[in-house]
């Protein structure tokens, strides 16, 4: 059994826990899914961009088939499961796949303090934007993941937060970046209602 991973470079950036609807309507990609269906393995999401391929991606087990459709295009609901560093790629089928190695967090826990203020945060941007999301449903180690992942943040900055080794950076980061969206956000709700 071959330890390569089969790739979908996609303009996305997938966090750990995090769902992720996919319609998969390219030959290469219907032949993957239908293969990773089969022997019940997940594959690696990469966020392909005019730039390239990052370097950090993060495995999607495959949740649900949605819908399936006569010409062999599907909808699937994955969730991304960990992350990873593509260390090789190969090229030998018709879709990309990869050798790579799991990416682990540093050991430590964010400040109760920090914790609190992102949820608070979130809650207040979810709630001016309309997407009515609840809070975070996962465990605290992975909070920073499930913040990001619910909202339409800059993609750079979800890539650069799947990179970070450090769950306590990573929620000081989405602290920040939530802290400087939120004035517009506000002005944004405001006039909507004047």
């Amino acid at each position: 059994m071959s330890s390569l991973v089969p790739l979908f470079p996609l303009d996305v950036v997938l966090f750990p826990g995090v769902p992720l609807p996919l319609h998969v309507f390219e030959p290469r990609y219907k032949e993957m899914i239908a293969e990773c269906l089969e022997l019940k393995k997940p594959f690696g999401v990469v966020r392909a961009s005019s730039d390239g391929m990052a370097e950090i991606g993060c495995t999607a087990e495959i949740v649900d088939v949605t819908k399936r459709y006569e010409d062999g295009r599907m909808d699937i609901l994955t969730r991304g499961v960990d992350r990873f560093e593509v260390l090789q790629i190969n090229e030998e089928r018709s879709f990309l796949q990869a050798e790579i190695a799991v990416v682990e967090d540093e050991p430590g826990c964010p400040a109760a303090q920090l914790v609190e203020q992102a949820v608070r945060l979130h809650a207040e941007i979810a709630r001016l934007a309309g997407t009515g999301t609840d809070g975070p449903q996962e465990h605290p180690d992975r909070l920073s993941f499930q913040l990001a992942g619910s909202l339409p943040l800059d993609l750079d900055f979800k890539q650069k937060l799947l990179s970070t080794l450090s769950e306590a950076k990573r929620l000081a980061a989405v602290v920040e970046y939530l802290q400087a969206v939120l004035p517009g956000l506000r002005r944004a709700s405001m006039a909507r209602w004047n």
